[in-house]
């Protein structure tokens, strides 16, 4: 709410912005593009793509510097998170970023197991 009591919406140039950035693509699937999906810069043999528009060339700079994840390169932006998956997603297509899942965790170690082999060390060197 503003303080004169209006409710506070988005000017109709944001969302014509963000419908033109998008080019009126829709969001890739989540198992696509999720928010932990790294990405990168594909190799360019040295050239640079041509036909980008700022906001992609943006994009692709922030990359360029190695894996991010997609909330990382969102958080790099001012631009909202849908409009990143949507541009990211584009570049992908267009083979000027590679994506990566992102490194499973780890599993917790079986206590009893390390339990036995502290044993065992205490036996051997005492």
């Amino acid at each position: 709410m503003r303080a004169g009591g209006e409710d506070l919406e988005f000017e109709p140039a944001d969302l014509v912005r963000a419908y033109v950035i998008t080019k009126g693509r829709e969001l890739p699937d989540e198992q696509q593009l999720s928010l932990i999906t790294l990405v990168t810069a594909a190799p360019q043999d040295g050239r640079r793509p041509a036909r980008l528009t700022p906001e992609e060339q943006r994009l692709l700079d922030i990359c360029s510097a190695g894996y991010l994840s997609v909330a990382e390169v969102a958080g790099h932006t001012r631009l909202p998170l849908g409009v990143v998956r949507i541009v990211l997603a584009a570049l992908t297509e267009g083979g000027h970023l590679m994506t990566r899942p992102p490194v499973p965790r780890a599993r917790n170690a079986d206590k009893d197991l390390l339990e036995e082999v502290l044993n065992g060390l205490h036996r051997k060197f005492g």
